[in-house]
């Protein structure tokens, strides 16, 4: 494999387990939203997310043989890419909205530009993922606006999500080593730019809910750490999302 075929498997892995993870997280809320139709709607979402993985890792495979099922279920916690953001516990259902929020904005931004990728495949792949995402963002940011202009206890509550959440966000936007040569290639877009459209959605959304958005000195993506570095919740959500896989590895489901 060349530089530029394991750079972009590399990215491609990264775009896979962001949506794999998160997806399993909101999947966790499956019987426990506060309303019933929340809990077909974030069901729905999450099962999006996972199609979302799917392809991703569909293109990861045509470039490295890697089969989708192997990559989920037959890795440790040190050879996922994801961000810290998607693994964190689901916490409360502010904590889970506001978190679908920011990592919606992110994708929106990120997914309007790979659009334009020089590669055929992540191309059609990022407008196809585009249509179900501006979905997502709207019952998102939905929430946040009702969290955050509705009683004291719903704006505490969101406002507490966004003081812990805002710090891992800063590991969107931290380049990793494939983006040297992917972004000079013209198949990703350079970080700086996703984080400045980000930024133009999210904080304006944010006030606008009534919530105080946490000052920029907390959030340098130079105190970010890289995709490696995973919180001691990922081995955990591994083991249980893994388990019945690897009970038998050999058998056909």
């Amino acid at each position: 494999m060349n530089a530029l075929d394991s750079a972009l498997a590399a990215r491609l892995l990264a775009l896979g387990d962001d949506e794999l993870i998160l997806a399993h997280r909101n999947s966790e809320w499956t019987g426990h939203a506060p309303i019933l139709e929340e809990d077909i709607s974030l069901a729905n979402i999450a099962q999006d997310e996972l199609g979302h993985a799917q392809l991703w890792y569909g293109l990861h495979q045509a470039l490295t043989g890697w089969a989708p099922d192997a990559l989920a279920f037959f890795r440790d916690a040190a050879d996922w890419r994801n961000v810290q953001l998607v693994e964190l516990p689901k916490g409360d259902w502010a904590f889970t909205m506001l978190r679908q929020f920011l990592f919606d904005a992110y994708e929106l931004a990120l997914l309007a530009r790979l659009a334009e990728s020089q590669h055929e495949g992540v191309a059609q792949t990022a407008v196809k993922i585009h249509r179900e995402e501006l979905y997502h963002h709207r019952h998102s940011s939905a929430w946040v606006r009702r969290l955050g202009l509705g009683t004291e206890e719903s704006h505490r509550r969101i406002q507490s999500a966004l003081d812990e959440l805002w710090p891992y966000t800063a590991q969107l936007f931290t380049p990793e080593a494939e983006e040297a040569i992917l972004v000079p290639a013209g198949i990703t877009p350079p970080l700086s730019e996703i984080h400045a459209a980000w930024m133009a959605n999210v904080r304006p959304w944010l006030e606008a809910s009534g919530l105080a958005v946490p000052p920029t000195t907390t959030f340098s993506p130079r105190h970010a750490p890289q995709r490696a570095a995973h919180t001691p919740h990922l081995a955990a959500l591994l083991a249980e999302m893994q388990s019945v896989a690897r009970s038998d590895p050999e058998a056909e489901w």
